[in-house]
């Protein structure tokens, strides 16, 4: 295996969506998610969803509801925050413990991992808390992460910027080492 073990992806306004909760059945991808989704398949790189989802702890939508919708687009396995922001849990980015968990379950070297999101303060600080790289999208929240809330995680800088899922992850298998 080269570099990167694994890959973390955020959900809204990353893969697809408009960066605001939208139930999993009325959920789409970018035109081009799948075709990145493919990518990291093919070049053996797992692909992990770590997402905060509090709308389930509303009842809104299920557990369930998300781990079948990330099956679906062929995710290895699914990392989901339900609870509120004042829940106080530790499993709500920009808190790492979604990473963490999988690094149990999976046996991960986090620092050996890549997250790709949409919003520096909860995405690119929960990365940078277990040594991940970083790599922000523009897509979703991500350009007014870059402005308007560059100031909720000032003190980090992406590894990467990158227009879109796509792009992200074609920097990712650029910079991997890993051959087919």
């Amino acid at each position: 295996m080269g570099k990167f073990d694994a890959v973390f992806i955020d959900r809204d306004g990353t893969i697809g969506g408009t960066g605001h909760f939208i139930h999993p059945k009325d959920f789409q991808l970018y035109p081009f998610s799948r075709e990145a989704f493919q990518l990291l398949k093919s070049h053996n790189i797992k692909m992990f969803a770590c997402t905060n989802q509090w709308r389930i702890s509303l009842g809104q939508a299920t557990m369930d509801d998300f781990y079948n919708e990330f099956k679906s687009f062929g995710f290895d396995d699914a990392f989901i925050c339900p609870h509120g922001p004042d829940d106080g849990c530790d499993c709500r980015k920009p808190k790492p413990g979604l990473l963490i968990e999988a690094a149990k379950k999976h046996h991960l070297d986090l620092k050996r991992t890549v997250f790709i999101g949409d919003v520096g303060g909860t995405d690119m600080l929960a990365a940078d808390a277990v040594g991940a790289k970083k790599i922000l999208v523009l897509t979703g929240w991500g350009k007014t992460s870059c402005h308007e809330y560059r100031d909720t995680w000032a003190d980090v800088e992406p590894d990467y910027i990158a227009e879109n899922l796509l792009e992200a992850v074609k920097w990712i298998i650029k910079n991997n080492g890993n051959k087919r």
